[in-house]
């Protein structure tokens, strides 16, 4: 594997990087929801406002995405996550010391944080390490970057349980504060791809060519739809199941226990996907992703409460977690190349966040509205047909551009 998949010992250490960094950014990001019921208690935050202050954060992560990844695709990736892991600290910071109540607590975890992980979560450190590979290998590489936030997804939400109960939740986020330290440091090391002197055959293209290029093709509007969907599946589950399980009778641990399956398993689904996508048709592998996603949201709901049916829903839903990056990252590269990777997939991901805004906003709205989350829950499920449907008329066959004139 590594005379063939880790070229060079650069390429190897901005996987490391980029793995690290990951790990830090998904890892915190994935215990916020486990914060409410303390945020709740301490600073009074509703459900409506703390599913509002994950729904903007989402919405500044989005935004600030094809931003950061434009600036990584100038200027280097280290550089870009660098930047955001200095506003990740400022947010976390100012979220445990104040002001932190009213409009500052929508600012601290919204908006600082949402900026901050649009450089440092998944679309920049992918698209990074999706510059160093090959068509072929690419969807591996990403799924093991991938797979890193999953362990992350894992090993946080047990770490912060057992911090919030034993140290309480202004010192659990003074430890953060440390994790945002160690991926500040890490980014230093996530460098770009040297440049190989080569015969231009191709017509150079600028980035105002590349955006109109992208939007003028149907299959990149298509993938920004079905990430859409993926959005606002994994923010619903990450924000609201806590709460979601506590009005089911099955407060404290059994919610935890779901956090923590996804990401572990969420590691086999990545990079099973990543492997998958080097072997058939990553728009077929998507739209199967997306059916399962129905079946599974499907027979959570409407089963019987219970620790066994936890246990299946973080083991079956992790598979499907983060498992659409790669192939959609692949797919977006596979069709307009890397030069544009990060600013192109970080618009993908923009179309994302929009959705996870959704799913966390609306998953709070819905049960003040309703005292329930079941129309949350249905809303998925029929996004998720939506989702399968809306792949299969991509066309991934690379574009073909104009040569220069002889």
């Amino acid at each position: 594997m590594s005379d063939k998949f880790i070229k060079n010992r650069l390429t190897l250490i901005v996987l490391i990087s980029a793995c690290s960094v990951i790990l830090i950014s998904m890892g915190i990001r994935q215990t916020f929801g486990l914060f409410f019921q303390v945020f709740e208690e301490n600073l009074g935050v509703t459900r409506t406002e703390f599913g509002l202050a994950i729904g903007i954060q989402m919405i500044f992560w989005g935004m600030f995405a094809p931003i950061f990844g434009l600036l990584a695709d100038k200027f280097g990736g280290n550089k870009a996550v660098l930047v955001g892991f200095l506003i990740f600290g400022f947010g976390i910071y100012t979220l445990y010391t104040g002001p932190n109540t009213g409009i500052f607590f929508q600012i601290n975890l919204g908006v600082l944080v949402g900026i901050a992980l649009g450089a440092t979560a998944m679309s920049v450190p992918v698209s990074e390490v999706g510059k160093h590979f090959s068509n072929k290998e690419r969807t591996l590489a990403t799924g093991i970057v991938t797979a890193a936030a999953s362990v992350g997804y894992f090993v946080a939400p047990l770490f912060t349980k057992y911090s919030l109960g034993n140290v309480g939740w202004e010192q659990t986020l003074k430890y953060f504060m440390y994790f945002i330290l160690f991926g500040l440091i890490a980014s230093l090391f996530l460098l770009p791809k040297k440049q190989e002197p080569i015969l231009q055959t191709k017509k150079t293209q600028n980035f105002i060519e590349a955006m109109r290029e992208a939007f003028s093709h149907k299959g990149y509007i298509l993938l920004l739809g079905g990430f859409f969907v993926c959005g606002f599946q994994i923010t619903l589950v990450g924000t609201h199941i806590p709460g979601y399980m506590q009005d089911r009778g099955l407060a404290g641990w059994p919610a935890t226990i779901i956090l923590a399956l996804i990401g572990l398993f969420n590691i086999v689904g990545t990079l099973g996907m990543g492997y998958l996508g080097t072997k058939y048709s990553k728009k077929i592998l998507l739209s199967l992703l997306y059916t399962f996603r129905a079946v599974i949201i499907a027979i959570f709901i409407f089963s019987p409460p219970s620790l066994g049916m936890s246990i299946f829903f973080g083991i079956t839903f992790g598979m499907l977690w983060l498992s659409t990056v790669p192939p959609t990252n692949g797919i977006v590269a596979q069709i307009f190349g890397t030069k544009y990777l990060s600013t192109l997939f970080g618009i993908v991901f923009l179309s994302h966040q929009v959705g996870s805004f959704l799913g966390a906003f609306l998953g709070g709205y819905f049960y003040d509205l309703y005292g329930s989350y079941d129309y949350a829950w249905y809303l998925a499920i029929a996004l998720s047909g939506f989702a399968a449907l809306v792949h299969l008329p991509i066309d991934e066959r690379p574009i073909v551009r104009s040569l220069i004139p002889s």
